[in-house]
Parts: C-alpha cells; sequence; structure tokens
C-alpha cells in the first residue's frame, strides 16, 4: 500500500492531491505533495509516497470542478482523523453546498454542537486536510470578512466568487 499523490494546475494555485486506495486523504494548494504528506497522521506516514500521472476519479473532479460543476467535488470519497466531535464537523462542512456559507456558529449547531461551539468549528477548519473537498472556505466569522484560511484569504476568497457564494 501506497500514498499515491499528482499535483494538479488549477486557476487558484497548484492543488495537491493524495490517495490511499480509492480513499482521499490529503488535498491542498500546494506545488509539494510532500507539504500534505507530512501532515497526515502518522499511521499513513509509515506508508511511502509515490507521485503519479492521473489520480482517476479525484484528479477528474478537480477539473471539473474548476471548469464549472461546482459540486463535482462532492462525489468524491474522503477520509481524516479526528475525534467523533471533529468527525460530527468535518461531516457539517461537507454538507455544506457549493454556493453558499455558513458562520463557524451554524457549523457548529449543523453538527450538533450548541452555538457557543464556533471554537471547534474553527479548529476542525484549521486542521482540514481536504480543501476543498471538504469545503472549510465556505466557513466566514459571522461579524464579516474571510476569517482565516490555511492557504491564504486570497484563495478563500477566490473559490467563493468562483462558485458565486460572493
Amino acid at each position: 500500500m501506497t500514498i499515491d499523490a499528482q499535483v494538479l494546475p488549477t486557476p487558484v494555485g497548484p492543488l495537491s492531491l493524495l490517495v490511499r486506495g480509492d480513499v482521499l486523504v490529503a488535498a491542498g494548494f500546494t506545488a509539494d505533495p510532500g507539504e500534505m504528506f507530512a501532515r497526515l497522521s502518522p499511521a499513513l506516514k509509515v506508508l511511502p509516497l509515490r507521485v503519479v500521472d492521473d489520480l482517476g476519479k479525484p484528479a477528474e473532479a478537480v477539473r471539473n470542478y474548476f471548469d464549472g460543476d461546482l459540486f463535482a467535488l462532492d462525489a468524491v470519497l474522503a477520509e481524516q482523523p479526528g475525534t467523533p466531535t471533529r468527525q460530527r464537523l468535518l461531516t457539517a462542512l461537507r454538507a455544506v453546498p457549493a454556493g453558499t456559507t455558513v458562520s463557524y456558529a451554524q457549523l457548529a449547531e449543523r453538527a450538533g454542537l450548541p452555538r457557543t461551539g464556533a471554537r471547534a468549528a474553527g479548529s476542525a477548519c484549521a486542521q482540514n486536510l481536504i480543501a476543498p473537498f471538504v469545503p472549510c472556505h465556505r466557513v466566514l466569522p459571522q461579524v464579516g470578512g474571510f476569517g482565516g484560511y490555511y492557504y491564504g484569504p486570497h484563495v478563500k476568497e477566490w473559490l467563493l466568487k468562483h462558485e458565486r457564494a460572493l
């Protein structure tokens, strides 16, 4: 078993995808798949990283998404570690449709937490390993602005404009 990686060009910069078997385990806006590999759980980091020419379905989904099929990423199986609470937050996050945004407090509520769980929602977004498939870019602070984004606010803004959420 290996972690297979592919770097895809996108209008907002290179996107590295990492897959174990048929499951996406990391994705992020970097030209270096090693950066994403370093963020994987220790159990996955023992596997060798292998760069391939075409990951198939995940790569096709990325191309389709950037070509205008805003729901293409939803069909890709993705998995990342986390506590049961974090898993509920990531599941709720993945259910936020393209073209919409939620606040951190709303995300917490959608995961079955009280609105005061906004910090936990922010933490789940900050540690999300599978952007933009798990769309943390769709979460905005209730007070306005873009808030943080691991790959920079310019990428978050670009993605939201692409999805017509702004």
